[in-house]
C-alpha cells in the first residue's frame, strides 16, 4: 500500500475528493495549509505528490478528527535500524483511548519517514503527549542509541491539521 500527499487550495482539494468517491483520501486543513492524503495499491490521481510507503497501518480514517504528522529525517543506512525500533514502540498509542488510526510511512523519495496518527479530537492527542504511555514509548533505548549512532539526518518535527471541516480556513479569519 502506498500513500501520496500533495498540497493545494481547499476548494481544489475538495474538488478532488468530490470527483473520486471511491478512492481513500484525507483532506486535512492547519492555518496556511491543505494537504491532500490518498491511500492506494494502485496509481494516485495527484500530478506529482510527494510519495511514500506504507510499512504500518493500524486502525480505519475517520471523517472527523485531529491528525498529527511526525516527520522524522533519517539516513539510508539508518533506516532498518529506525524501523525496527520504531515498530517494537506502536503498541503503547494504539491503545491510547482517543486513537483512531496511524500510519508509519516510508519516503521513496527523501529521507524523511511520516508517523501520522489520527485521533477523536485535538484533547485526546494532548492527553496523549502528557501521558505516561507516551513518556515510555519515546524512552525506547534503540532510538535512544540510534541518536547517538548518526541514524537521523536531522531533527524531527511535528505539524498538526483538522479532518472534517467543510470550509477554508482561510475563510474564518
Amino acid at each position: 500500500m502506498y500513500a501520496y500527499i500533495t498540497t493545494g487550495t481547499f476548494y481544489f482539494m475538495k474538488k478532488i475528493t468530490d470527483k473520486y468517491p471511491d478512492e481513500t483520501m484525507i483532506l486535512m486543513l492547519s492555518p496556511g495549509t491543505v494537504l491532500l492524503w490518498h491511500e492506494t495499491n494502485g496509481k494516485t490521481v495527484f500530478k506529482s505528490p510527494r510519495k511514500y510507503e506504507i510499512i504500518h497501518s493500524c486502525g480505519t480514517h475517520a471523517q472527523k478528527g485531529f491528525v498529527a504528522c511526525n516527520h522524522i529525517p533519517v539516513r539510508d543506512e539508518g533506516r532498518p535500524i529506525f524501523e525496527y525500533d520504531f515498530t517494537k514502540r506502536l503498541k503503547q498509542v494504539e491503545q491510547f483511548p482517543g486513537f483512531v488510526s496511524m500510519r508509519v510511512l516510508r519516503p521513496l523519495s527523501s529521507d524523511t519517514y511520516i508517523v501520522m496518527t489520527m485521533w477523536k479530537d485535538e484533547e485526546s492527542y494532548t492527553d496523549w503527549k502528557s501521558s505516561e504511555s507516551f513518556k515510555k514509548s519515546h524512552q525506547s533505548k534503540g532510538l535512544k542509541s540510534a541518536e547517538n549512532t548518526g541514524v537521523f539526518s536531522g531533527p524531527s518535527y511535528v505539524t498538526t491539521y483538522v479532518v472534517g471541516e467543510e470550509e477554508d480556513p482561510a475563510d474564518k479569519s
